[in-house]
């Protein structure tokens, strides 16, 4: 197989695996230390048990992230070191600064609030776990600056055929972080809320501490409304900044072939894929242009004539990324958003009315809605770096340029075969360990055996 081809699948698995885990992270952090929170300034003890309950499951997604993600560094230097020979002074320095500042942060602090239950003040303990949850989304918005480089490449100059770093604010304050930080954090918190629903839905079930589990399900409720309704928000501001800064994905991810104004929404677009004839376009008339300029007109560049383009660009070649994926993935993903809106709302509406005995089949429901976040995620982020194609940095180093020189098919593919082996055995585990302590529940704090209790109460005689 061609090696740029095995080299993009390698870092796609590598990449879309670790994603899994992200999200969660970036919520379930937060959540653990508003619940902490609540316990110091309470002392009521559900919330402590909570707080080791969720937060022992955070312990578990946070450490196969962390496997996960080391990986990342070493493909840079390996599969992909022209790339990082081109561009690492600029791309290295925020992924330097969130592994010296943000992820040695909260896993300094992961530590010692393991190790420190009833050896910290209880606000001391407390803000250990806040730290994470900073250090962590700290760690997002770093890898968010250096791939914001990736999407729109900002504060370089080409120096002797390398890209360097001239204006270090510009590349902080790359205009797509505005928009991408918050959408990441936001899908964070409703990967966080749907786990929440789908283990308090299991337990309320089984009747198993409903008192706890009501307490969950209700925060996971109204972080679930918080979090989806953000998610579209800044959805839609990444949506019309690609209007500007990448118009190749927006036409593909739309299967807009022809300059349009106004342009059309579509509804479904079905296309021979040997010929590229178009079979069915069933579209809606100004909806795309609306959804972009916030006016019933506006002009939306073609697929065809953003080709004729960038040939003249950048000479002859491919400049259309793979339309079927990008136009089915971003379909998922706001099919899988809008569902969880309204899923979220309902379970809100079950808490505040109290219809959890009334309604067990939603609740059933719920345990298997712990898939959309995930799913929604991760067709997100392959809308987000399949749709730069062909570009590793967008019009600036093509991917073919980006591969090493030096590696070759065999390499590459025994390392994939191992890559999907030993992630195979990961996930299984991570699977496993997760349904055990999810189907556990909290800990009950120890008490005396059944049959000592009354001895204590009525001593016998001989006592």
């Amino acid at each position: 197989m061609d090696v740029l081809l095995l080299a993009r699948l390698q870092f796609a698995i590598t990449i879309i695996y670790h994603f899994f885990f992200v999200p969660l992270t970036l919520g379930l952090s937060l959540v653990v230390a508003i619940l902490e929170t609540i316990y110091v300034k309470t002392g009521n003890e559900k919330y402590k048990r909570l707080t080791k309950f969720w937060g022992k499951l955070l312990l578990i997604n946070f450490a196969i992230g962390v496997v996960t993600g080391i990986v990342q560094e070493f493909q840079f230097g390996m599969s992909w070191s022209e790339y990082a020979r081109f561009v690492g002074d600029i791309f290295g320095a925020p992924l330097a600064i969130e592994g010296l500042m943000a992820f040695f942060l909260e896993s300094t602090f992961l530590g010692i609030w393991i190790f420190g239950w009833d050896k910290l003040s209880k606000g001391l303990h407390a803000a250990c776990i806040w730290m994470v949850a900073i250090g962590s989304n700290l760690s997002a918005l770093w890898i968010l600056i250096a791939n914001a480089f990736m999407q729109h490449p900002v504060g370089y100059a080409v120096v002797d055929g390398r890209a360097v770093l001239t204006d270090f604010s510009a590349v902080v304050f790359n205009p797509p972080i505005f928009s991408h930080f918050p959408h990441v954090i936001s899908a964070g918190l409703v990967t966080a809320a749907f786990f929440m629903l789908a283990i308090s839905s299991y337990h309320l079930l089984r009747h198993n501490e409903t008192d706890l589990f009501r307490t969950s399900f209700r925060m996971a409720a109204i972080i679930g409304v918080i979090g989806t309704i953000s998610v579209g928000i800044f959805g839609h501001t990444q949506g019309q900044e690609l209007l500007e800064t990448q118009p190749m994905k927006l036409a593909s991810l739309e299967a807009l072939y022809n300059t349009e104004n106004p342009a059309s929404l579509s509804v479904l677009t079905l296309s021979n894929p040997s010929t590229g004839e178009v079979i069915i376009d069933l579209r809606i008339p100004t909806l795309l242009s609306f959804m972009e300029y916030n006016r019933f007109s506006g002009e939306i560049q073609g697929i065809n004539d953003l080709q004729k383009q960038y040939e003249q660009e950048y000479g002859p070649g491919n400049y259309v990324p793979p339309s079927l994926i990008l136009y089915w993935s971003f379909r998922t993903m706001v099919g899988a958003g809008l569902l969880m809106i309204v899923i979220s709302l309902f379970a809100l509406f079950v808490d505040i009315k109290n219809f959890y005995e009334k309604v067990p089949w939603f609740l059933k429901i719920l345990t298997f809605t712990v898939a959309l976040p995930y799913l929604a995620n991760t067709t997100g982020w392959i809308l987000t770096e399949v749709g730069r194609f062909p570009w590793v940095v967008y019009r600036l180093v093509l991917l073919k340029n980006g591969v090493s020189k030096v590696v070759t098919s065999g390499m590459l593919t025994i390392s994939l075969i191992g890559f999907i082996l030993v992630y195979g055995l990961l996930i299984t585990a991570t699977l496993y360990l997760m349904l055990k302590f999810s189907k556990a529940g909290p800990t009950v704090a120890s008490e005396p055996p059944a049959e000592i209790v009354p001895s204590l109460v009525n001593p016998p005689e001989s006592l």
